[in-house]
């Protein structure tokens, strides 16, 4: 017997920090909890917010930008993003991303491949170990609508 399909609702979703202060929160979608090697976020940075230097040993990181503007740094090399973009980051690297705007959120759809091997314990336990909070109107109008914007000639 296979098990059954997930289904969440957006109004069911619940957002992270994972470290009082931050400025940047991650909206769980699935990860290992759910039996899923790979876990999958909405991630959202505050105006002009960045994550602090990290590395995953054995997992790349992918981003998917779908609302707002940023750069990211991966070792010695950075890229300017905007939505639209899509962002590998190499398993083993040294990399952040920073929001360049100093009044609108930037917005992502986060994919940690391997999420076991991010790091002691993964990705996804790191993120729901923060301090949850609700994911707002706010941020889920803005991600349907830099969908929506994408879609457009």
């Amino acid at each position: 017997m296979t098990a059954p399909p997930i289904l969440k609702h957006i109004d069911d979703l619940t957002t992270y920090r994972i470290a009082p202060g931050d400025t940047v929160k991650l909206t769980h979608l699935t990860g290992p909890s759910e039996g899923s090697a790979t876990s999958v976020f909405f991630e959202i940075w505050e105006p002009n917010g960045v994550q602090p230097d990290n590395s995953h040993p054995d997992s790349v990181e992918i981003f998917i930008i779908l609302n707002g503007a940023g750069k990211a740094v991966s070792d010695e090399h950075s890229v300017d993003l905007k939505a639209g973009d899509v962002l590998v980051l190499p398993s083993g690297s040294v990399h952040h991303i920073q929001n360049t705007s100093a009044t609108e959120r930037l917005y992502a759809v986060t994919i940690m491949a391997n999420d076991l091997g991010a790091m002691k314990h993964g990705f996804e336990h790191l993120v729901t170990s923060g301090k949850p909070e609700v994911f707002g109107a706010q941020d889920k109008g803005a991600i349907f609508t830099g969908l929506a914007a994408l879609a457009t000639d």
